[in-house]
């Protein structure tokens, strides 16, 4: 075997393993167990951290939703970052608006202008988007994995909107993340990545992890879930701890939502090296695993990649070949695999046929990824609908 050609098989396992590592995530979470004592604290005192930038129309319809928490114990602070004169009167004692005097720009610097401006001592801190709409037992479901001894809580952000073809498949895609690297992650023994929103810390692991960094642009939540595994602390998924979440509507707002996505992951997935290196030194599964999940590229890319290798071993390896079509078989039926265990829509499935269309716009978003921060700072969401859209 020569040089070239055993890179060219190594080049394909770095790539290629990426189709089957969900489901060998998915057997060792099988045989998890999770050992944590029961340690209730009675009625914990939450600060509910809701940021907004630039807009604020959904922020009644979060704030309403917030009120119905079957909960008492919280306070809700709305931090209104560069959104000028824009009314937000609420009659509820519970409620802080908090208006910056200078742009702010960053969600890590709109949740420590908040905890800066805390009225009380809060035990714990929940961050929700602007976008968002809370089951009424959230908080009661994050306390179930806090009383179980975790301070760091990933909740399930489910689809708020499945208006067009492009929400449902970005719907899929999360229910795909939720199962694999929220629910079969944590199982397997390691931890659930954070997913931006949903989520909830106690307040001194918040600021200990991001008290000393300023992160710029997106990506905190990178940041944050390395710095966490980083100290061994395990992230829980709570699976009935609802966020409803807007989905990406229209080809544009997909482009520049994802562009800054592909973008925080060419920044952040190094951080995956220095938890491998962790996990060995320390003989620990939780940080091991979650950086080698963190060295995953974005579906598209990957997906795309083994496409290519898969056309290149046509001509080059028949057997080779084999194993691709083998893999993307395993990916597949991995795919539809979460698709089933969870609570999906008949319209998302319906919207798989336009794969290949949401695959297209993804690869514009890899091609404006390298200014994506420049070109905004968070997601603007309208509801302009094609034909092709329905």
């Amino acid at each position: 075997m020569t040089v070239l050609s055993t890179a060219w098989i190594i080049l394909q396992i770095l790539i290629g393993y990426n189709l089957v590592l969900p489901l060998v995530i998915y057997l060792f979470s099988v045989f998890g167990r999770d050992r944590k004592v029961l340690s209730a604290q009675i009625s914990a005192d939450y600060a509910i951290i809701v940021t907004a930038y630039e807009q604020v129309t959904h922020i009644p319809a979060v704030v309403a939703s917030i009120l119905k928490l079957n909960y008492q114990n919280y306070l809700i602070y709305i931090v209104a970052d560069n959104c000028g004169d824009a009314e937000l009167n609420f009659a509820d004692e519970r409620i802080i608006v908090l208006r910056p005097e200078n742009t702010l720009a960053g969600n890590t610097r709109s949740h420590f202008y908040a905890i800066k401006n805390f009225v009380r001592a809060h035990d714990r801190l929940t961050i929700i988007d602007s976008d968002n709409i809370l089951h009424p037992e959230y908080l009661n479901e994050l306390n179930k994995l806090f009383d179980r001894g975790y301070i760091a809580v990933q909740g399930l952000r489910d689809a708020k909107n499945l208006d067009t073809t492009y929400a449902c498949l970005d719907a899929a895609r999360d229910i795909y993340y939720h199962f694999y690297d929220g629910k079969v992650l944590f199982k397997a023994g390691s931890s659930a990545t954070l997913a931006g929103s949903g989520m909830a810390f106690t307040t001194d692991l918040y600021v200990a992890c991001l008290g000393h960094r300023d992160v710029v642009g997106a990506g905190f939540d990178k940041v944050l879930q390395a710095e966490i595994v980083g100290r061994n602390v395990r992230i829980a998924f709570a699976e009935k701890a609802v966020v409803y979440d807007e989905k990406t509507s229209h080809t544009d707002q997909l482009v520049n939502q994802r562009s800054r996505w592909i973008n925080t992951w060419f920044k952040y997935f190094s951080l995956g090296f220095a938890l491998i290196a962790k996990g060995i030194t320390n003989f620990s599964w939780n940080q091991f695993l979650f950086g080698l999940v963190l060295l995953r590229p974005p579906l598209f890319i990957f997906l795309l990649l083994s496409g290519a290798c898969f056309l290149a071993d046509i001509f080059i390896s028949a057997e080779q070949a084999i194993f691709w079509l083998i893999g993307f078989a395993l990916f597949i039926g991995g795919f539809a695999f979460a698709l089933l265990k969870s609570d999906t829509d008949k319209r998302i499935y319906q919207s798989l046929v336009n794969i290949p269309k949401f695959m297209f716009f993804q690869v514009l978003s890899l091609l404006k990824a390298r200014k994506a921060n420049e070109r905004s700072v968070a997601t603007k969401h309208h509801y302009i609908q094609s034909e092709e859209d329905n």
